[in-house]
């Protein structure tokens, strides 16, 4: 009988390994758990995720349009014409997927694409209602929400261009 236990255990964990990307995780705050989250002091430094460039100088300068960047506070702000955020997890395969497109080929042109950590960005998520990975969300330039999708069943640059407003 412990056999067939551990049998169906292994079967069940199998089976929420498989599906565990299309889950949605509920948020910790919302549900009253532990919180694994990093604080808002806790963002890590800004790094370019593609097509970095040296600075000619010691002042920092916006990003160019059609770039692929890690998010940053105050990054939207800063950077002129279209931009959309992607909320990515690197437990996804669906938002590896994407990831490996636009560091391939670069976003596409015009517009910049600031990659969110779904994980730990739970601020933005709420602030933009995202609720499953590899949303893209699509925002002005006071970071106020225009339109948003979600990129789960075609994680692509074509996907990603399709859903512009």
């Amino acid at each position: 009988m412990h056999a067939r236990s551990m049998g169906a255990a292994a079967l069940l964990a199998t089976v929420l390994a498989v599906t565990g990307c299309a889950a949605q995780p509920t948020d910790a705050a919302s549900s009253g758990s532990g919180d694994r989250t990093s604080t808002p002091s806790a963002t890590p430094a800004p790094t370019q995720t593609a097509d970095a460039q040296p600075e000619a100088s010691d002042t920092p300068e916006a990003p160019a349009e059609g770039a692929y960047l890690d998010y940053t506070d105050g990054a939207i702000e800063a950077t002129a014409g279209p931009k959309v955020l992607f909320f990515h997890a690197s437990w996804c395969p669906q938002c590896r997927q994407l990831d490996e497109e636009l560091v391939a080929e670069g976003a596409p042109d015009g517009l910049t694409v600031f990659k969110v950590d779904y994980d730990s960005r739970t601020d933005l998520r709420q602030k933009y209602g995202v609720t499953l990975q590899t949303t893209v969300v699509f925002v002005d330039d006071r970071g106020e929400l225009i339109s948003s999708s979600v990129l789960y069943d075609h994680p692509s640059i074509d996907s990603l261009v399709a859903a512009m407003p």
